[in-house]
């Protein structure tokens, strides 16, 4: 597939840029560096000369007994694409003109205008144009992949062939054509002062990775592209589509890629933290995927930008670049009122269940989702958002970030009281880090009852405002039911979720840590 580099923190490579317009595929160069994915084409440029030609060349070939023209062809108007050189013969007519390419289009043949003509119109024009033909050239910078047509500089030692043979008619060295000349031609040779030319990549877009997103699917749907992926900038600039020649090389990109991005997304952090308290720092930041329901039971994607920063988890359509846009974020929950859960990983199906045995992982039928790397924060009042990113390490940063800046908030907070019922009466309830669970009557103040975390036994709940919480007293040994009706039940039993974990990490982190889904799996790997 050509050649992949690294120069200098510069990575290099050949890919093809895909047209969903006409369903072609061209031949360019990636270069990645730190902050910036550059897209380079191969054109033709003028180096030296005093008079060079920006588009059009014309080139005066005089015909040889041995190899003729020196020259291949492939195209034609029958294959919706100009006639192309495909092939320049080392030493022979064409490259000793200095002035003919591999790729290059053409446009006239001795004053005939061909560029609407089919592959054998043209192979007959250059048979019998005599001994000395002329052809006006330009480079075809958008070659369709499916022409194959070499890479490399002249000459068939050093061809680097963007694929294998092209199923199309390679028109060669038939085309000596019937030459009246008897006695040897002179060679083909550039005229002093003539202008020169040389093939070289040139950069033509380049997108910028600060806060830019990947994406591997269809737009807005879940068709996943094959070993091909978009990159779009933040201010949508996008690559278009890039698509390479085997899924390690895709995946190689796509990792290259997303590192850059989290790199810069990092740095973009520590700048944005220097402005915040410590109490408000922002602990994770990035682009994913959220599901949504369409009008028609249809499951269709949207962009979002997520941040967990201080005491909130904020959900954004693009990213906030000042500190203004924190408060237009699109919804901000608490974080001790949410909870994350690991959804799907890529698994094939024959993994799912060893999956469940050793790593933990369920899937949720009512979640079914064809997306890998999903997960979902449920927030309250039961309400789901349903996330998914592009790679496994994606998934894994969340998921830690999501328990570290729980287990921060709780620390912060210390404890969290709301206001509930029970037969009547008007009480409140706390959830506190250093004493556990108390329920105090709101009007007098009055403690009812108190336990301690490690007294709570179990929970039952009818899914709307009523739960049983189960204690065990430590005197008897009995278990006491204490039954309790919030406004926001799923908030309550979030944040009850999210103290007791707290309190787990705190003494135990190893435990913690045990429990990831994600890095189990990424280690597993």
């Amino acid at each position: 597939m050509g050649r992949d580099g690294r120069q200098q923190g510069t990575k290099t490579g050949i890919a093809l840029l895909y047209d969903d317009g006409s369903e072609n595929a061209y031949d360019i160069r990636l270069k990645l560096t730190k902050e910036v994915l550059t897209i380079q084409k191969q054109d033709v440029i003028c180096i030296s000369g005093s008079e060079c030609s920006a588009n059009h060349r014309t080139v005066t070939l005089r015909r040889q007994q041995v190899g003729g023209l020196g020259l291949s062809i492939k195209g034609g108007a029958e294959h919706k694409v100009p006639v192309v050189v495909s092939k320049i013969f080392k030493d022979q007519a064409a490259d000793q003109t200095g002035m003919l390419f591999i790729g290059d289009a053409i446009i006239q043949v001795n004053g005939i205008n061909v560029e609407n003509a089919t592959h054998e119109e043209v192979v007959h024009l250059l048979r019998n144009a005599g001994d000395e033909v002329t052809i006006t050239v330009q480079y075809l910078r958008e070659a369709p992949s499916f022409l194959k047509l070499p890479l490399g500089s002249p000459g068939p030692s050093s061809d680097h062939s963007s694929g294998a043979s092209s199923p199309l008619f390679d028109s060669g060295l038939h085309l000596n054509g019937n030459s009246t000349n008897t006695a040897p031609s002179s060679p083909s040779s550039p005229i002093a002062n003539e202008p020169k030319y040389e093939k070289r990549w040139l950069d033509t877009l380049s997108v910028p990775l600060s806060m830019a997103r990947i994406s591997r699917y269809k737009a807005g749907t879940d068709k996943l592209r094959s070993n091909a992926f978009e990159v779009l900038a933040l201010d949508g600039v996008s690559t278009g589509i890039l698509q390479f020649y085997t899924a390690q090389e895709s995946v190689h990109w796509l990792r290259a890629i997303s590192t850059n991005i989290s790199d810069l997304t990092l740095q973009n952090m520590k700048m944005a933290n220097k402005c915040c308290t410590p109490a408000d720092q922002i602990i994770h930041m990035g682009w994913v995927n959220e599901r949504l329901d369409g009008i028609d039971s249809s499951q269709i994607y949207k962009f979002k930008f997520l941040a967990l920063k201080g005491s909130s988890f904020y959900i954004f359509s693009s990213p906030p670049v000042s500190t203004l846009d924190w408060v237009r974020a699109e919804k901000i929950y608490n974080l001790c009122e949410v909870l994350f859960k690991v959804h799907k990983l890529w698994l094939a199906d024959d993994c799912w269940l060893q999956a469940k045995l050793y790593l933990g992982i369920h899937q949720d039928y009512d979640l079914e989702d064809p997306r890998p790397y999903c997960f979902s924060v449920t927030v309250g009042h039961g309400k789901n958002h349903y996330f998914n990113v592009e790679l496994a390490n994606e998934l894994a940063a969340w998921e830690k970030s999501f328990q570290r800046s729980i287990f921060l908030e709780v620390q912060r907070t210390g404890s969290k009281t709301y206001m509930c019922s029970w037969q009547g009466d008007s009480l409140c309830f706390t959830v506190d880090f250093a004493l556990g669970f108390t329920c105090f009557d709101s009007k007098t103040k009055n403690v009812l009852w108190r336990f301690k975390f490690s007294q709570l036994k179990g929970s039952s709940d009818d899914g709307k405002t009523r739960v049983k919480l189960l204690f065990q007293n430590l005197d008897t040994k009995q278990i006491e039911t204490k039954e309790l009706e919030f406004q926001d039940l799923t908030a309550v039993l979030h944040c009850i979720h999210s103290f007791i974990a707290a309190k787990v990490a705190s003494v135990d982190p190893v435990f913690i840590d045990s429990q990831s889904i994600a890095r189990k799996y990424m280690y597993s790997n």
